[in-house]
């Protein structure tokens, strides 16, 4: 860490100067600990990113930040389309809208009692699990490019849910700017049979108890109460988003030179802004965006269906639901002066204050809820943006704890069966399809999240809401 020089201008953010000539600087949000967590390669990759073409000074870093591809998990860059910038399909990821979204049932931890591991057992036979697990819906050629075109809308126009859902997704649940014909045919023929699935590695569907209230007024606000139960599901694009980032990472590398960008890290392949290929990638991200807002629909709607059948009676209205793998056209005041620009936010989410303009207008006055995801033994969090957020990180916040260990050397320090045996004496029931996999995802693995939402909050980023304790887990 020495080595890089940070400026500490607050307990919780650091500045780095441009890593070279023409380059812009590094804004780093942590308390020493996670700055000290922070890996060289995730340095490096952020040095790279700062130094694309028209690129907005500055980079942000997250405190859960940590080696991604292209740009580090955790990482927010702006450019701008009047200074030669570009868009990075590395910089949005392969999980294209890969995000959480909240459940707030009308149960408590009491009620769980005596049907704690068959609600394990039914969600996990109700929501296939895995690499590359197939549901149950099959979609015609048609009814899949409805689907990417209308997202969360498409889906509870199928049945999916409510028309109150739509209210508490982002985007009123549909990216507008979606294009299915920019979609190739091999991303659509492994997205036929993936609707209503998880997904594997950190992907998960867990039930939560409202462990600490930090902010009375907000949780009233939203109708929590200490002790309720709350159901979490983070899934994304699945192999119409993955498939969707390698044709469009195949395509940015070829027409590099033409671009005059090959001089560019390979991960870093990218597009200038304006230009056919970056017009045909914001289709494309639309559409894989619509695709993960259309599958977490589909799964509240069986999550919903088991609460019922095993609780009669349940409810589960939905809180929010917030993306962390996108790229948006947004409009920010910089050095003055209102600009738009294009925000890459690669595992960040959104989190807008209390009077930004784009703020739903149930939402005025409390701030957009932020969605912190922990890793099955860990805590989760729900914290709401503040309007300090626009000038310190382009309105956008960490999305989760962030890795300390790769999957690889996780695996051989906790083995999974181990794992949920220590998981169940805490109370926690776990279901997978990949005990390797679980092992991967190791509560071990992750930095603390405690302290990564409590430097959002005294960063003057997303003040603390709700601290959630894990009761149950499914994983792929």
């Amino acid at each position: 860490m020495k080595k890089h020089h940070p400026t500490q201008t607050n307990p919780f953010t650091w500045e780095r100067a441009a890593p070279s000539q023409g380059a812009v600087g590094i804004r780093i949000f942590a308390d020493k600990p996670l700055l000290n967590a922070i890996d060289e390669t995730a340095h490096k990759q952020a040095e790279n990113v700062a130094s694309l073409p028209g690129v907005i000074d500055p980079v942000v870093l997250m405190p859960d930040v940590h080696t991604g591809y292209g740009f580090p998990i955790g990482a927010v860059a702006a450019f701008d389309p009047e200074q030669g910038g570009v868009v990075s399909a590395g910089g949005v990821g392969f999980d294209i809208g890969c995000g959480v979204r909240a459940l707030v049932t009308n149960m408590w931890e009491r009620d769980l009692e005596k049907q704690h591991a068959a609600l394990a057992d039914a969600l996990f036979h109700a929501v296939p699990a895995g690499v590359g697990r197939a549901g149950d819906i099959h979609l015609s050629s048609t009814e899949l490019d409805a689907m990417l075109d209308g997202g969360a809308v498409w889906a509870v126009n199928k049945g999916y849910g409510t028309p109150a859902d739509i209210d508490r997704c982002e985007d009123r649940g549909r990216i507008k700017t979606a294009n299915p014909d920019a979609v190739s045919s091999r991303a659509k023929e492994r997205q036929v049979d993936g609707m209503g699935t998880l997904g594997s590695g950190n992907h998960y569907l867990e039930v939560q108890v409202v462990e600490s209230v930090f902010d009375r007024a907000a949780a009233e606000f939203h109708g929590i109460e200490q002790g309720r139960i709350i159901i979490a599901i983070h899934s994304g694009s699945r192999g119409l988003g993955h498939q969707t980032a390698t044709d469009y990472v195949e395509s940015m590398l070829v027409q590099a030179e033409s671009f005059g960008l090959a001089t560019y890290a390979k991960e870093l392949a990218c597009a200038p802004l304006g230009s056919p290929l970056a017009t045909s990638y914001f289709g494309a991200m639309a559409a894989a965006m619509n695709c993960a807002l259309a599958n977490r629909q589909i799964l509240t709607h069986r999550v919903r269906t088991v609460l019922s059948d095993i609780f009669p009676g349940a409810t589960a209205r939905l809180l929010y639901d917030v993306s962390h793998n996108t790229c948006r056209v947004e409009r920010h005041v910089l050095q003055g002066k209102g600009k738009r620009v294009y925000v890459h936010r690669k595992g960040a989410t959104r989190a807008l204050g209390p009077s930004h303009p784009d703020l739903p207008p149930f939402l005025r006055g409390f701030g957009q809820p932020v969605l912190i995801g922990g890793s099955m033994g860990t805590a989760s969090y729900i914290l709401q943006g503040l309007d300090g957020s626009a000038d310190l990180s382009y309105c956008s916040a960490s999305h989760g704890a962030g890795r300390v260990m790769s999957r690889k050397h996780a695996a051989k320090q906790q083995k999974g069966a181990a794992l949920i045996k220590s998981l169940a004496a805490q109370g926690i029931e776990v279901r997978t399809s990949s005990l390797r996999g679980l092992s991967e995802e190791a509560p071990q693995a992750y930095k603390d999240i405690d302290c990564v939402a409590n430097v959002m909050e005294h960063a003057g980023i997303a003040a603390k809401i709700l601290r959630l304790k894990p009761l149950l887990c499914v994983k792929g």
